[in-house]
Formats: C-alpha cells, sequence, structure tokens
C-alpha cells in the first residue's frame, strides 16, 4: 500500500471520527489502567459492567487493595481469567501505592513492571491516559492491519513497528482508536462488511464481501 492511499484512510477515519476514544468507562489514570488489565481476553463491554460498581467502591490504589484480592474477585467473577486478574490488581495496587506514590507511572518499562501489564497494556495506558504516540496492537488491530495491506505483519510487533512508520505523523497520536472501531464495526474478523466500509475503494483485501 502506498503512502497516498494510508493518507486518504486515516483522512477518511478523522472525518468520520475527529476525537476517537476507548470504549471503556473509567475516570481517572488509575481506572483506565486496571479496567485495560482486565480487558485482556474480555470485551469492552463486559469489562464495563465489573467496572462499574468496582471503581464505586474502590476508586483509589489504596481502596481497591484493601479489598484484597477476595474482595477484587467477586466484582469480577464475570469476566475471563477473573482469578489471575484480582491477584494481579492487588499486587499492582500495592506497587502504586509502594513505589508510585499512588500515581500511574507515565513510562513503558515501569508500566511493564506492574503485574498483568504487558506492552498493549502500557501502550493503551500511554497513549490514552499520557497522550503519547503509542500503538497497542489487538486482534482487530492486527486483522485490520494485515487484511487492508496498511501495514501487513506475522507478529503483533512487526504490525506495532509498521504502524508507527506507516501511519502518517498527524493520525498516529489517534490511529489505535480508529483501528480499534474499524475492526470492531466493520471489518468483521468472520464477514467484514465491506458494503458499508468507508475505506472500500482503498483497502487491498483480495476477499471483500459483496453483502453481509
Amino acid at each position: 500500500m502506498n503512502t497516498e492511499k494510508r493518507y486518504e484512510i486515516f483522512r477518511r477515519f478523522r472525518e468520520d471520527n475527529p476525537k476517537p476514544e476507548t470504549e471503556l468507562n473509567y475516570s481517572s489514570d488509575f481506572e483506565l489502567l486496571i479496567a485495560v488489565l482486565l480487558s485482556a481476553q474480555a470485551t469492552d463491554v463486559g469489562v464495563n459492567k465489573a467496572t462499574k460498581k468496582l471503581f464505586e467502591d474502590a476508586p483509589t490504589p489504596e481502596a481497591m487493595f484493601a479489598l484484597g484480592v477476595e474482595g477484587v474477585t467477586e466484582y469480577i467473577k464475570t469476566i475471563g481469567l477473573f482469578r489471575t486478574k484480582a491477584k494481579n490488581v492487588i499486587e499492582t495496587c500495592r506497587l502504586l501505592i509502594e513505589k508510585h506514590a499512588s500515581q500511574v507511572p507515565q513510562t513503558r518499562e515501569e508500566l511493564e513492571a506492574l503485574p498483568g501489564v504487558g506492552r498493549k497494556t502500557a501502550n493503551v495506558v500511554l497513549n490514552t491516559a499520557f497522550g503519547q504516540i503509542a500503538m497497542a496492537v489487538d486482534t482487530h488491530i492486527f486483522r485490520v492491519s494485515n487484511r487492508t495491506g496498511i501495514a501487513p505483519g506475522k507478529t503483533v510487533l512487526e504490525v506495532e513497528k509498521k504502524l508507527l512508520r506507516f501511519v502518517p505523523r498527524e493520525f498516529l497520536l489517534d490511529a489505535h482508536h480508529w483501528l480499534i472501531l474499524h475492526g470492531r464495526y466493520v471489518c468483521q474478523a468472520r464477514k467484514p462488511r465491506c458494503g458499508s466500509c468507508r475505506i472500500e475503494d482503498l483497502c487491498e483485501y483480495k476477499g471483500k464481501t459483496i453483502d453481509y
């Protein structure tokens, strides 16, 4: 895919949605970190249902740590891997309190040192909470990048690096949100909705669907 096509793709994304946002509900950097940590192998809808009461009752690292593993488990048991996630949440809260004055750190290294926080989670927090250019490649972004030809790659890291290199700079800050939303609602895994796709004429996918 050439530079002109990529530019037009993201220009259209911006035209349709000038200020894209995550679909996770949160009201602080801390809540965003916990929501993203919980979102692995779970839907945003499912996470939002679980965190609504959790964040009301425990909006700070101290309050959440006080719940303990069993306490957190009760709030999040409707989402996947909840036992492991509950342990990671409590340990993350402890480290935030002890090492970061209860603040969410703003570097990748410090974020990835927190239990349950991998590269993708760190990228989401850096981008969404702190406005840093970072590309959190999830299953949607991986699929869209490969299928359209925007940034094909065999691994998540390869796609991430290509997106950072190929996406025009003026779109980099919001590109991760646009690509996720496009993959979630239009360029879906089993049957992409090509007929209602804003970038169908620019996409290089050879298996385009006529109807859906």
